[in-house]
Parts: C-alpha cells; structure tokens; sequence
C-alpha cells in the first residue's frame, strides 16, 4: 500500500479499527470512524448521508442520569451540559467527515450485522444506543432486500459526490454471540449476498475484500483469536492486514 496523495477512510464495525491501528503505525494518513463504531449498513447510510447534507437535523436527547446531551448518531465522546455544544460538536465531525468524503481516494466500509436498532418513541434507527435501556428500542433485522436497497442509495451518494472515489466493502469476522452463532451466520450471509449484488452493479468502482473468509477459512484455529473467541488476535489482524496491502497494489 502506497501512502502518497491518497486519503484512506475507513467507516463501519470494529474491525475498522483494526485497521486503522495498522494505518496508524505505519502513518497512513486516514480517518476511521470519526463518530463511532457503525455495525450495520443503515447506520452506515445514515452517517454518510449526513456528512454529505450540511442542511441536517440531529436527533438529541438529555441524559438526566448524566446530566448532559447527546446524540443518538454519535457515540458517548459527544457530549456536553448545553445541546448547542453538543450539536455543535457533532456537526464538525459530520462536516469532516464529508469534506473527507468528497477528496478521498478510497473509502472502506466494514459490514459486521444486519440488526438495527429503532427508538420507541419517534421511530429513528440509531447508530448508537447511548448505553441506554432496553425498553427505548425495537430491534430488527435487515432483509435481503433492505440491505441491497441501503447499499445501492449509498452507493449512488457517495459517487455523486466523489465520482472518483473507489468503495472496497468487506465483511468483519467478529462473530455476534449476542444473537447466537446461527444468527450471526445468517447475518453474514445476507450481508455477503448484497455486498455480492453491489460488485456487480458497479464493477468499475466497488470491490470486496474477504476478510471473512481469511478468519473463517483460512485462520479457522482459535489461536487466531482474542481470549473471548470472538475477535481476531493481534496476529491474526497482521496477517490480514498484509493481505489487504496486496489487494491494494
């Protein structure tokens, strides 16, 4: 991977920044996740949509346990006892973010789920649920379809904006226990069947890197994992890493 004039970003679930960490250490200039960790294509579609509409209305809501504001498409850093502060902040980043966008060379985007989660009240998808209780979410899940259609639109935004722009999807091999191992199977399966359907629609500007391949078929023993059996090990991030240096030349 050469560094040069390009500008990598890199959005989506936590395996982003484990490439970041990489980027980081060899100082490649890259922004990663500029408002938090993002796990499913909608969240994803959100933030990008944002960055790139300076004219926005931000969903804020008061935390009365911690005195302060929020906001539910950002994670817990932005915050602040006056909602204008707050706005305030989160703003920049989407400002960043979008101005990044626009000039970037490459853009990553990392899949991890296709559950989402809505406000009760109000009937907005979150990016982040704010450490907040259960009761103030609907979970659901992406279909098929849905997960086609956010990554078509997604697509078609960021080319209007950046015609130049090359988009590599990958699919994180963090495994989501939470909603079972066949669960998370077939979350990934409906997210590699869309990413699939997206290669093929713009063929000339999207690609995929395997990432989840390499961890499931490849680095299939557990010493290639973190203590918790779920996320891959510093090793195992190296060797993918590596692999995405190849990809890229």
């Amino acid at each position: 991977m050469t560094t040069g004039n390009c500008t990598y970003i890199l959005l989506g679930s936590c395996f982003s920044q484990h490439m970041s960490q990489q980027m980081t250490q060899r100082g490649i200039v890259h922004l990663s996740n500029p408002l938090g960790t993002l796990f499913n294509p909608e969240s994803i579609r959100i933030v990008i949509s944002q960055a790139l509409n300076t004219d926005r209305s931000l969903p804020m809501f008061y935390d009365r346990d911690m005195n302060e504001w929020r906001c539910w498409w950002a994670n817990t850093q932005f915050r602040d006892t006056s909602r204008t502060a707050c706005e305030a902040k989160v703003s920049e980043a989407l400002d960043h973010l979008g101005s990044s966008l626009q000039s970037a060379s490459h853009l990553f985007l990392t899949l991890g789920t296709n559950v989402c989660y809505r406000l009760q009240e109000g009937a907005i998808t979150v990016t982040n649920c704010q450490r907040q209780a259960d009761r103030l979410f609907q979970e659901y899940r992406l279909s098929l379809q849905e997960i086609t259609d956010i990554l078509e639109d997604t697509i078609q935004t960021l080319h209007h904006a950046n015609p130049t722009l090359q988009i590599t999807f990958t699919v994180s091999p963090y495994r989501y226990r939470k909603y079972g191992y066949h669960g998370s199977q077939l979350s990934k399966a409906a997210l590699l069947l869309a990413v699939d359907e997206m290669c093929s629609r713009h063929s000339s500007y999207v690609g995929y890197f395997p990432s989840y391949e390499i961890m499931m078929d490849e680095l299939r023993d557990y010493s290639y994992y973190a203590p918790d059996g779920l996320h891959p090990s510093s090793q195992a991030s190296d060797i993918i890493w590596n692999r995405l240096c190849n990809y890229l030349q």
